[in-house]
C-alpha cells in the first residue's frame, strides 16, 4: 500500500454500448478512492460524468488482473458486464495483459475475456466469460401484475416480462422495486423482439438509475426469457445505448458469454482536490 496521497488522477474513459466507465490503473494498490469522490468524478454536470468507476489492480491467483467496481453513488458492486469490457480495454492499453484471452478477477469470481482490437482508432470487441446465471426463487410479479423473476449473476437482478420498455416509467418502478430487497437490486423490463431471437430492454441499475445498457443485466434477462420460452441459443440484446450479445449454454447453469463493442474515449488527468 501506498503511504502518500497522489493528489492526482490519471483516468481512461470508456463506452460500452452506452454504459460509461472512467478506468484508473492502480497495479501498486496506491490510491484508495472516498465515496465523494466517485460521487464527484461520476456526476455528469460538475464532474467527468460515467456510470461508475473502476480500479484496476494487480491480479492474484487464476487472474491476471482485478477490477474494482464504485457505482456512481460510491458504493461497491460485486461485478459488471460493460465494466469488465471496459476494464479489459485498459489493461490491454496499458500492456497489463495481452489479447486475445487472459482473466480478470472481481467480487463476483474470475472471467474470463477474449479481446480483439478493431480497425477504427479507439474501437475493440471483447466477450467475457460471466459465469453461470442462477434464477432465484419462485416467479413474482411486479406491482402491475408483469410477471418477473429473480435471478443472480453474482450481482442480483429482477426481470421483468412487459409488452413495450419503452412505456415504462421506469425512473419510478425501478426504485420502487429495488427498495423491497435490502441489498438493493438491478432491474430489468424486457419485451421479446423485434426480430427472431431477440429482446428488449431498459434497466434500472442500483446505485446509479437509468443507465443505456446492462451487461450482467441482459446476460439475466436472456436466461430468464429462456426460462419463459422465449429464446434460446445466441440472444441480441438490445438496450437503449446498443446491442449486446449473449451466448446461452446447453442447460441450464451453463455459462453465459456476453460480447459486444467498447470504445477508448479519452484520457483524463484531474486534480483530487477539484472534487472535493
Amino acid at each position: 500500500m501506498g503511504s502518500a496521497r497522489s493528489e492526482t488522477l490519471r483516468l481512461s474513459k470508456h463506452d460500452a454500448a452506452g454504459n460509461d466507465f472512467l478506468v484508473l490503473l492502480d497495479v501498486d494498490d496506491a490510491i484508495q478512492l472516498e465515496v465523494a469522490e466517485v460521487r464527484s468524478l461520476c456526476d455528469r454536470r460538475r464532474g467527468v460524468g460515467a456510470d461508475g468507476v473502476i480500479r484496476v489492480l494487480r491480479g492474484s491467483g487464476q487472474a491476471e488482473v482485478s477490477m474494482e467496481l464504485h457505482n456512481a453513488d460510491g458504493g461497491r458492486a460485486e461485478t459488471s458486464g460493460n465494466g469488465l469490457r471496459c476494464a479489459a480495454q485498459a489493461a490491454v492499453d496499458a500492456g497489463l495483459v495481452s489479447a486475445p484471452r487472459f482473466t480478470v478477477a472481481t467480487l463476483a469470481g474470475v472471467a474470463r475475456v477474449d479481446f480483439e482490437r478493431l480497425e477504427a482508432p479507439g474501437w475493440a470487441r471483447a466477450v467475457v466469460d460471466m459465469g453461470p446465471v442462477r434464477l432465484v426463487g419462485p416467479p413474482t410479479a411486479d406491482r402491475a401484475g408483469r410477471r418477473a423473476q429473480r435471478a443472480d449473476i453474482g450481482n442480483p437482478h429482477l426481470v421483468v416480462r412487459c409488452e413495450d420498455p419503452a412505456e415504462i416509467e421506469l425512473a419510478t418502478v425501478g426504485p420502487e422495486l429495488a427498495a423491497g430487497f435490502a441489498e438493493g437490486i438491478n432491474v430489468e423490463y424486457v419485451a421479446p423482439g423485434p426480430g427472431q431471437g431477440e429482446l428488449t430492454m431498459r434497466v434500472w441499475e442500483r446505485g446509479v438509475g437509468e443507465t443505456w445498457a446492462c451487461g450482467s443485466g441482459s446476460c439475466a434477462a436472456a436466461v430468464v426469457a429462456r426460462a419463459w420460452g422465449l429464446v434460446d441459443g445466441i440472444v441480441a440484446v438490445r438496450n437503449p445505448g446498443g446491442t449486446l450479445e449473449v451466448s446461452l449454454g446447453e442447460k441450464d447453469g451453463d455459462p453465459v458469454l456476453l460480447g459486444g463493442p467498447v470504445r477508448r474515449l479519452a484520457e483524463i488527468v484531474i486534480d483530487r482536490r477539484a472534487l472535493q
